[in-house]
């Protein structure tokens, strides 16, 4: 515990029975399934629907056709994890798959139907089959829609939107409360002897990708300071397909489901290369998709590669991809006549916050679920469409957990940390936050991105520590200040992971192994 901290409980703390830090799938269905006799507190560091599950495209991946079956999608699950998948919570997450979809459907959420009414199922890379549930091409935008309506009919959860939670505050008895700040600068404590982790993803620890800006790591990044344990951080999926342009920063992700429907990979030659590479073409595992894309811009010399739906017919595109199709138009593509550019960009971490098959940590009463937990399904490498699944199964777990756990004696409660004390370690150095930040990015980019090498994340490790003591030696309390610290936290957790791992497996690439 901090030294310079009360332990008194200030009258101005905000006290609920359940904490919820993030606003996208996980944490809106954990929300949404802790009884309605609790109260729950949302933390949202933007509006709530600005995460990466509004943003995502594709679907969700569950064996509800009767041609799908649940040990084919067990088993294109590990395969494409490289089999480093957790055996038991992988078959949590397919079993459970059907009756977490019908209950998402109970909270208005529409899913694209057949003139008769039944769900309708797309194939995406990996998959032997069709079990891909989807809203067109903004699957997540719709699941968001849903659940956030849901969550304003609820009487005992308050969202708070615009603050981000800076601090776990612990006892020797578990987690006790947090320390947050909103984007005045006015700090505020949350009181909660249970809180969960639904932060998301660490894409802006990268130069591109497909995050949104406020996916900084700061769940795993927090935990982590608190003593949590973290696992397979070096496990980063970058998306084959983000939209290819010239300037650095978040991408647009051209959805995997375009090449579900036929879409073919092409170099800038016009030549289909994905057979080359693997059985599936262009339906292979994103890892390797990635990789092969990857070398195909390397021998060619070029930053992308083009992505080719021309063959289907323009109504059948505007109707199936009408974001992605909008989005194309406005860059002045007009994909039913025209090849997509598109090249690689961070994704997704498949490691994280380790958690148990209820979505508790090794510190009592920190739950984690969703991108930010290690939950150990996606293996070392995410199949696609299994992302907003698990938020899904493991937040109504974690909800399960905390509703047993609420409902048995509280008299324990821990006293909360009361005030924070400005450390004396620290002086007032000046420090530029955005300099800082674009020197990590660029870092990542160049040494820990799709192929790996010792040397490589040996020179990362040492500038991420450079910047690590630089903001060590800040008395900076900002928004901006802290997702830097996080993101510099999750970038050293992902290069000592990367280093440690000498092998080549799934997300982790080393190229000095190869060679070796």
């Amino acid at each position: 515990m901090n030294e310079n901290v009360s332990t008194k409980e200030p009258e101005d703390a905000v006290k609920s029975d359940v904490v919820v830090i993030g606003t996208g799938i996980a944490g809106l269905y954990t929300a949404l399934n802790i009884s309605e006799r609790y109260t729950v507190t949302i933390l949202s560091k933007a509006a709530l629907e600005t995460n990466n599950s509004n943003l995502a495209q594709g679907g969700i991946a569950a064996c509800v056709s009767p041609s799908d079956d649940f040990e084919s999608h067990y088993e294109d699950t590990v395969k494409a994890g490289a089999y480093h998948n957790d055996q038991k919570h992988t078959r949590i997450l397919i079993e459970e798959a059907p009756v977490n979809i019908g209950k998402l459907l109970q909270y208005g959420v529409n899913l694209d139907r057949d003139e008769e009414g039944k769900l309708l199922v797309t194939r995406e890379g990996g998959h032997s089959k069709r079990r891909v549930l989807h809203a067109k091409d903004a699957t997540g935008r719709e699941i968001i829609r849903g659940m956030g309506e849901e969550i304003h009919r609820r009487q005992n959860i308050r969202l708070m939107e615009h603050v981000c939670a800076t601090w776990l505050m612990v006892s020797p008895k578990g987690v006790i409360g947090l320390l947050a700040i909103d984007k005045d600068g006015q700090q505020a404590i949350y009181q909660s002897n249970c809180i969960v982790m639904a932060t998301g993803g660490i894409g802006q620890v990268y130069k591109n990708t497909t995050n949104p800006s406020v996916a900084t790591g700061d769940g795993i990044a927090m935990a982590y300071e608190a003593g949590t344990e973290i696992r397979d951080m070096e496990f980063i999926q970058f998306h084959p397909t983000a939209m290819y342009t010239d300037t650095p920063g978040q991408k647009f992700l051209i959805s995997e489901a375009v090449r579900g429907e036929g879409a073919i990979l092409r170099n800038i030659h016009g030549e289909a290369f994905m057979e080359k590479y693997h059985e599936l073409e262009d339906l292979a595992p994103r890892d390797i998709v990635a990789r092969s894309i990857f070398a195909e811009m390397i021998k060619t010399g070029q930053s992308h590669v083009y992505l080719d739906i021309t063959h289907k017919g323009s109504e059948f595109i505007q109707h199936r991809f009408p974001t992605i199709y909008n989005h194309c138009l406005k860059e002045g593509i007009d994909m039913t006549k025209e090849w997509i550019p598109v090249a690689p960009a961070e994704h997704y971490v498949m490691g994280g916050i380790l958690t148990d098959d209820y979505g508790r940590t090794n510190l009592k009463g920190l739950y984690a679920c969703g991108e930010c937990a290690c939950t150990g399904v996606h293996g070392a490498n995410r199949l696609a469409s299994n992302s907003l699944l698990e938020g899904l199964v493991f937040g109504k777990r974690v909800a399960e957990d905390i509703n047993k756990i609420l409902s048995e004696d509280q008299s324990n409660e821990a006293p909360l940390i009361g005030r924070i004390g400005a450390e004396k370690t620290k002086t007032n150095s000046p420090i530029d936050i955005s300099a800082l930040k674009n020197r990590l990015k660029e870092t990542m980019d160049r040494h820990v991105s799709i192929i790996r090498t010792e040397k490589g994340l040996e020179q990362a490790r040492g500038e991420v520590e450079e910047i690590r003591k630089t903001l060590e030696g800040s008395q900076e309390n900002s928004i901006p200040y802290h997702e830097l610290k996080n993101m510099t936290t999750v970038a050293w957790l992902i290069i000592e992971s990367a280093i440690k791992r000498k092998e080549s497996l799934g997300g982790h690439y080393r190229q000095d192994e190869m060679e070796g």
